[in-house]
C-alpha cells in the first residue's frame, strides 16, 4: 500500500463535503485505495482543514478521518503531504493555492481558479515555474449522460454537428416562506456571487471537449430576484446575476446556447439538459440519462394551429443504454489525479483549463456590460 498526504480545505461547504471528502476520497478509501499500473494500491490519507476546529473535527470523525486542524500554514510545512486541495471560495482560491504552490505542494482545486483571469494566470504559471503537478475540476465531463454524448460524437452518430441548447437551473427559494437550497454568498457581487462566473466556467470546458473550442461569446445576464434572506433570516440585497443567457460560437461553426438560472421552474428531463442537433441525428442528454433521434427516425410534422398536435414528440427518442457503470464523476476525477501524481499518468485538466474558465466568465460579463459579441482569445502559458 502506498500512502499519499493530502489537506483538505474547504470541506464543510456543501460541495467540498458531499462530492469532494465523502463521495470522493472517504469511497476512495473504502474500496482500499486507488490502483496503479504496478499492481499496487494507493491510499489517500487527508488532513482536513477549517477556521471552525470543532466542526471539523466532527466531520473527520464522522468519516473515519485522522487528522484535522485550524492552522493552515503548519499543514502545509509537513513534507508528507505533498497535495493541497480546495474547495472554499472563490475569493479566497487564488491565494490558498499560491502559498501552497509556493510550499511545494502539488496543487488541485474546485473553479472558478480565481475572479478574474490576471490572477488565474499567475497562479497557473506559477504553478509551471514551480513545476508541481495541477488540476482543476472538470466533473461534468465525467456525467454519464455527457458521456454518452461523447460517445455518440465518436462514433459519427451526429453527421455534422450543428448546434448545441443547454438549460440549466432550478428554483432557488428566496428564503422567507422557504429556506434556500444556495449559501447567500451566492448572490451578493461583493463576495464573489452570480452565476456568471459560476456557471461559464462550466460550460467552457463542457464546449471545448465535447463540441469544439469556444470562439466567441455573447451573454446577457440578469438579476431577477433583487432582495432574498440569508441563513440567519435577515433580508439582503441579492446585486449579484441569477441568470445568463448566453450564446456561443464554437470552432466548426457549431452555434451554441445555454441559459443558466437560479430563477426559473423545471420542465424538462433534468436540472441540466443539452441537446444536440446534427445532420445524420440528434441527442437530448441530463445528468445520466440520453436520448437519440436518428434522422431515419425523425417524424415529420406540419404546422396547423387549428387542431391540437397529434404527435406525441417524447415517445419518438430512443433512450441511449446504460453500457457501462456510472460512477461519482469527482471521484473518477480524483482517482486520475491522483495517479497523475503518483505515477505521471496522464492528465490534461490542469490549471490553465481553469484560467480558460474564468476567461469565459469575464468575457461573458463584459459582453452583458457592453451589450456585444467578444471574441476569445487565445491564452498563453
Amino acid at each position: 500500500m502506498v500512502r499519499i498526504g493530502l489537506i483538505m480545505h474547504g470541506i464543510t461547504g456543501r460541495m467540498g463535503l458531499n462530492q469532494h471528502l465523502i463521495r470522493s476520497i472517504v469511497a476512495i478509501r473504502r474500496q482500499g485505495g486507488v490502483l496503479l499500473a504496478n499492481g499496487e494500491r494507493l491510499m489517500p490519507d487527508p488532513i482536513l482543514v477549517g477556521r471552525n476546529l470543532e466542526k471539523v473535527g466532527a466531520i473527520a470523525k464522522a468519516h473515519g478521518i485522522e487528522r484535522w486542524t485550524d492552522d493552515l500554514d503548519a499543514a502545509l510545512k509537513n513534507p508528507d503531504d505533498v497535495l493541497f486541495f480546495d474547495a472554499g471560495t472563490t475569493q479566497m482560491r487564488a491565494e490558498l493555492l499560491t502559498k501552497a504552490i509556493e510550499a511545494g505542494k502539488h496543487v488541485y482545486c474546485e473553479k472558478p481558479i480565481a475572479e478574474n483571469v490576471e490572477t488565474a494566470l499567475a497562479v497557473a504559471r506559477l504553478a509551471r515555474r514551480r513545476g508541481v503537478k495541477n488540476g482543476v475540476v472538470q466533473d461534468k465531463l465525467f456525467l454519464p449522460g455527457l458521456m454518452k454524448l461523447k460517445m455518440l460524437r465518436d462514433s459519427g452518430f451526429f453527421g455534422q454537428i450543428l448546434s448545441v441548447r443547454g438549460e440549466f437551473g432550478y428554483w432557488v427559494f428566496e428564503g422567507d416562506w422557504q429556506p434556500a437550497q444556495r449559501p447567500s454568498w451566492n448572490y451578493r457581487a461583493k463576495d464573489g456571487g452570480g452565476i456568471i462566473l459560476d456557471m461559464l466556467c462550466h460550460w467552457r470546458y463542457v464546449l471545448d471537449n465535447l463540441f469544439g473550442p469556444v470562439k466567441a461569446v455573447s451573454c446577457l445576464g440578469a438579476t431577477h430576484i433583487p432582495t432574498r434572506v440569508d441563513e440567519a433570516g435577515k433580508p439582503y440585497a441579492a446585486d449579484a446575476d441569477d441568470a445568463a443567457y448566453a450564446t456561443f460560437e464554437l470552432e466548426g461553426g457549431v452555434i451554441a446556447q445555454i441559459n443558466s438560472s437560479w430563477a426559473v421552474r423545471v420542465r424538462r428531463d433534468d436540472l441540466v439538459t443539452f441537446q444536440v442537433d446534427g445532420t445524420h441525428g440528434s441527442a437530448v442528454a441530463g445528468l445520466t440519462k440520453c436520448w437519440t433521434q436518428h434522422r431515419v427516425n425523425t417524424p415529420k410534422p406540419v404546422w396547423n394551429p387549428d387542431q391540437p398536435q397529434t404527435i406525441d414528440f417524447f415517445q419518438t427518442w430512443d433512450e441511449v443504454p446504460d453500457n457501462w457503470p456510472a460512477e461519482n464523476g469527482f471521484k473518477i476525477q480524483w482517482e486520475m489525479f491522483l495517479k497523475h501524481i503518483v505515477e505521471d499518468a496522464p492528465w490534461r485538466f490542469d490549471l490553465m483549463e481553469g484560467v480558460k474558465g474564468v476567461q469565459l466568465a469575464e468575457l461573458g460579463l463584459k459582453s452583458w456590460a457592453e451589450r456585444r459579441w467578444l471574441d476569445v482569445p487565445a491564452l498563453e502559458g
